[in-house]
């Protein structure tokens, strides 16, 4: 009975493990993206955004949301008010008003989040892999809401969705694979 549990245990951890999404920083995907071209998907959060730990508990930790993004971008989980370096678009992006005694409060916002246009928290970016931005998407999203987003941008759908009636069109069809 014992090696029974002691089984289901490790079976059950390891399929949680496998859920999970391969977060890197940004430098790292900008390597990656180098080396192999693909998509970024940036989760743009801070501390103490409420919405921002819901995306983290009810979306992200999503066994289809997370395989799809695991196979069709860099994953990177980017502080707004963090201090990490970013050296991208030939410049490099600080946050120099950053205070070490405000880490888990709000702090100031990132000269990279600036540079992408971020005034909300969660913001998910999806950049091409030019490393150009695609779109954004502010707010928290469930499995199902951001499926839509995930598999128009994960894909070259977009470029094809170009006008805002197309948009509406593949809105209203758009039917949800995803498990909830």
């Amino acid at each position: 009975m014992k090696r029974k549990i002691l089984l289901l245990l490790l079976l059950a951890t390891a399929s949680v493990t496998a859920q999970k999404i391969e977060w890197m920083t940004m430098d790292e995907a900008i390597a990656a993206q180098a080396k192999n071209p693909k998509k970024i998907f940036v989760d743009m959060y801070t501390n103490w955004c409420g919405p921002c730990k819901l995306l983290d508990r009810n979306t992200f930790s999503n066994k289809d949301v997370a395989n799809f993004i695991n196979e069709n971008f860099y994953a990177v989980k980017f502080n707004a008010e963090g201090n990490d370096v970013i050296k991208t678009h030939n410049q490099t992006f600080t946050n120099p008003k950053y205070d070490p005694a405000k880490a888990k409060r709000r702090n100031s916002q990132h000269q990279f989040a600036r540079y992408m246009g971020v005034r909300a928290y969660p913001t998910v970016l999806f950049i091409d892999e030019n490393g150009k931005l695609i779109n954004k998407v502010k707010g928290y999203k469930t499995p199902h809401q951001l499926e839509l987003y995930l598999k128009l941008f994960g894909t070259d759908l977009w470029k094809e969705i170009n006008t805002q009636e197309k948009f509406d069109e593949y809105f209203k069809n758009f039917k949800p694979k995803f498990k909830a």
